[in-house]
């Protein structure tokens, strides 16, 4: 089986870095993007069909929010899974009739992992507990 391939974008590093480690460490490839235009131009420039099985972006982002953003990939690609993480539960409204899942920071590892496997199924290698033990020591 084929690693799946997850394009990550948030503009905050530390969470983006957080987020690319734990789904790296359960087999999944990942592509990591702090500015979701610059994620736009990754989407516009390549075969997501082909190399990208997910999209997970934040929602508050400089120069575009995640649903602007979704919007975006929708246009382009509208079978893409997208994961939305926010701190603002609120904003999940945005993203009605966007055919989006939206979770609500913060989002503890096996959450996270466990939303990702809904929408694009498991990698070749899978180990919540390796990661929560990754993750805490």
């Amino acid at each position: 089986m084929q690693s799946k391939t997850i394009l990550l974008v948030d503009d905050n590093a530390i969470q983006a870095t957080v987020r690319r480690t734990i789904l790296e460490r359960n087999g999944y490839t990942t592509t990591t993007v702090l500015q979701p235009s610059r994620a736009l131009d990754h989407l516009r420039s390549n075969d997501p069909c082909s190399s990208i099985d997910l999209v997970i972006t934040d929602h508050i982002m400089p120069g575009m929010n995640g649903s602007t953003f979704s919007k975006e990939v929708r246009a382009l690609y509208p079978n893409m899974p997208i994961l939305v993480i926010s701190g603002m539960e609120e904003a999940s409204a945005e993203y009605e009739g966007l055919n989006v899942e939206f979770r609500v920071k913060p989002l503890q590892p096996e959450l996270l992992l466990e939303s990702v496997q809904q929408l694009i199924g498991r990698p070749q290698r899978s180990s919540i507990a390796a990661t929560l033990a990754a993750v805490i020591a």
